[in-house]
């Protein structure tokens, strides 16, 4: 627990200072007497316990109000972690050529993007203290997740990837100048994009050569992945008759603009058309060079204040209620 705003509670100590000049003031006599020899037997008197938990009640609740105002809050977890100082951002192509069937793991072919995400969310895993962001691109670039140390969000938000969902199209130029209006404004010493596609540049305003002259400039390495068999690859569809049939496409990916990319922003092309290969690649970037920073990573904090503000009101409640009642005084 901690408190936000905790030089608030030096209004505590008015609470004693308060007792004790309140002790030392005096009351107007709720009766006069003509002599004192008439109370003579009652002037040792005490104040009453129940005048005594009156006004303990008051000085609780005025305790919890103060309490309230430094703002405790409850933290479900603080820590300092070091974390690798490079930000990655993943440019995933969610084009229809995706769901080319010409990858197999465990003996059971799979499409492009199944493989691309599953070998993704296994470099993601390994690398735990790195801010990954996530860029899903067809026709147009959309921006899936922030550069983030959250990598539960950011899994999710791989997970929901799914083809049909973009425009279609191959807008490479688009993809690489989200990523890397995501990586402007990050601290972090090292910068890298990964780009996966399986075709060529067929969409967006940006030309893939401009995208890569920009990422020279702020320094950010580009490694540009092909995805897919070479020749042809099968990809899925429904005949009329409701069943899956399997239709042969050239694979046409332009490895030698990914080639340019990568040379002019100082990162590699590989090429992956086999699963093994693929994750090959990533082990490989998963060597690159980092360097440590601290940073602070906060988690969920719950306040507690109403929960004070509440007491206190309450405590108040109870001392009007039984100083009317039950406890009640002589003015």
């Amino acid at each position: 627990m901690r408190f936000a705003d905790p030089y608030n509670l030096l209004l505590l100590l008015l609470i004693p200072l308060l007792s004790w000049l309140r002790g030392r003031k005096r009351c107007q006599p709720a009766f006069l007497y003509s002599s004192i020899q008439l109370v003579k037997g009652i002037t040792g008197l005490t104040r009453s316990r129940p005048g005594d938990w009156l006004f303990k009640l008051r000085w609780l609740a005025l305790a919890c109000l103060i309490v309230a105002l430094a703002r405790p809050q409850l933290l479900d977890g603080e820590t300092k972690v070091r974390a690798n100082g490079i930000a990655i951002a993943v440019a995933l192509d969610l084009s229809g050529s995706m769901k080319a069937e010409d990858f197999e793991t465990e003996g059971n072919r799979v499409n492009r993007l199944a493989i691309a995400k599953s070998v993704l969310r296994e470099f993601i895993l390994k690398r735990p203290n790195d801010q990954i962001g996530l860029v899903a691109f067809a026709g147009n670039a959309y921006i899936a997740a922030p550069p983030t140390l959250d990598h539960d969000f950011l899994l999710q938000n791989l997970q929901r990837l799914k083809l049909d969902t973009i425009e279609d199209g191959t807008a490479i130029g688009s993809a690489l100048t989200a990523c890397l209006n995501r990586l402007r404004d990050q601290a972090s010493k090292s910068k890298i994009i990964i780009l996966m596609t399986d075709g060529q540049n067929n969409a967006g305003d940006v030309p893939p050569l401009t995208a890569a002259d920009a990422a020279q400039t702020m320094g950010v390495k580009i490694y540009t992945i092909g995805v897919g068999t070479r020749g042809t690859a099968p990809i899925p569809q429904i005949d009329v008759f409701g069943r899956t049939v399997y239709r042969q496409i050239n694979v046409d990916i332009d490895e030698q603009t990914l080639e340019k990319i990568a040379v002019k922003t100082g990162g590699n092309y590989y090429r992956a058309d086999k699963s093994s290969d693929l994750r090959n690649i990533y082990a490989e970037i998963d060597s690159l060079e980092t360097t440590d920073i601290e940073v602070d990573k906060y988690e969920k904090h719950q306040e507690l204040f109403p929960w004070l503000v509440l007491s206190g009101l309450v405590l108040f409640l109870l001392e009007l209620i039984l100083g009317h009642s039950v406890w009640r005084t002589l003015p």
